[in-house]
């Protein structure tokens, strides 16, 4: 039992976790025993390549209240850089004080995920970030007269031009999601203590730690939460405690689908609690004995949780600069 503790196998199970490789459990005693090195991904990107234009628009957007129905709501009033860019609450509060149906998700490193929302019902950012606009329980507004609101300040018709230049009318619903997704896409968490680790300061996770992310391998959370941004992007089948939400069956109407919803970055989880679809859980903790429970069949001791929480800890990140924009 010494080997799953050494050096060598702590980075093993570490390069497994930041690949987009899994092993079946009939080849995992043989990794255990022999360590081969694993295709190295890196840690996630500290910059993001758009152009200043697109994203200091996407900026402006991001905290604009007036493109909602009321004129107080943004895509900042869910997503609160003070609190992990998501709200900290059960369920999302949006038009006239309506209660969602499910937590709000970390926009975070969003821009690595294959799938958007908890249903997957968009592929990127760019259909992601016009849906909360148009949605009744969320910014109320009607797309057209978003634009029209933009459209009547003198700065938002500059900084469109400067950013979609070579266009007769820039302000547009495309140029809209696709300003608000570069601005998205830059933020991103590097550095996070897992991230030193992986890059060889063995000292940049404590012990308890290091246990923690042998038993998430060992346990099998590694099958959904796996890559660079600790996520499959799949979408897998759990009904928490208080939930009734059918998940991606309300997209795809296929019945495999219900209560299937796609697995959460694991990326700063530690500030963006409560947990679940429905928020019911506040505590790491709490989250990885369900998550023991409903997905693995398992009941963790508390040992077992309290070195996986340990875990989940050192991927808290660098938090992203940006500016709190002039709006006009």
């Amino acid at each position: 039992m010494q080997l799953f503790k050494s050096p060598v196998y702590l980075a093993g199970a570490a390069l497994l976790i930041a690949s987009n490789m899994t092993l079946a459990d009939d080849d995992m005693e043989n990794y255990r025993l022999r360590f081969e090195p694993l295709p190295h991904l890196p840690p996630l990107p500290a910059e993001n390549s758009q152009t200043d234009e697109k994203v200091e628009l996407g900026n402006m957007l991001f905290f604009e209240p007036r493109i909602s129905a009321s004129g107080v709501i943004s895509c900042a009033t869910c997503h609160n850089p003070a609190l992990g860019w998501s709200d900290r609450i059960p369920r999302a509060v949006g038009h006239n004080g309506q209660i969602g149906e499910r937590n709000t998700p970390t926009v975070l490193n969003s821009g690595f995920l294959n799938a958007q929302f908890w249903d997957g019902r968009e592929p990127d950012l760019e259909g992601q970030a016009l849906g909360p606009i148009e949605a009744d329980v969320e910014m109320a507004m009607q797309l057209d007269h978003a634009l029209e609101r933009l459209a009547e300040f003198e700065l938002y018709q500059d900084k469109f031009a400067e950013a979609y230049p070579n266009q007769e009318d820039p302000i547009n619903a495309e140029n809209l999601g696709k300003a608000l997704a570069v601005f998205q896409r830059t933020l991103n968490t590097p550095n996070a203590p897992f991230d030193r680790y992986l890059q060889g300061d063995m000292d940049a996770i404590s012990e308890q730690a290091k246990n923690g992310m042998v038993a998430f391998v060992d346990n099998g959370c590694i099958a959904c939460h796996r890559g660079p941004n600790l996520t499959d992007s799949q979408f897998h089948a759990i009904q928490v405690p208080g939930s009734t939400d059918l998940g991606r069956y309300i997209v795809t109407g296929e019945e495999g689908d219900k209560y299937r919803f796609r697995t959460p970055t694991l990326r700063n989880v530690a500030v963006t609690y409560p947990y679940m679809n429905n928020g019911a859980t506040q505590t790491l903790e709490e989250a990885v004995a369900i998550m023991g429970q409903e997905m693995l069949g398992r009941e963790f001791d508390t040992t077992t949780i309290d070195e996986i929480t340990a875990f989940l800890h050192t991927l808290t990140g660098e938090m992203p600069e940006f500016d709190v924009p002039a709006l006009p």
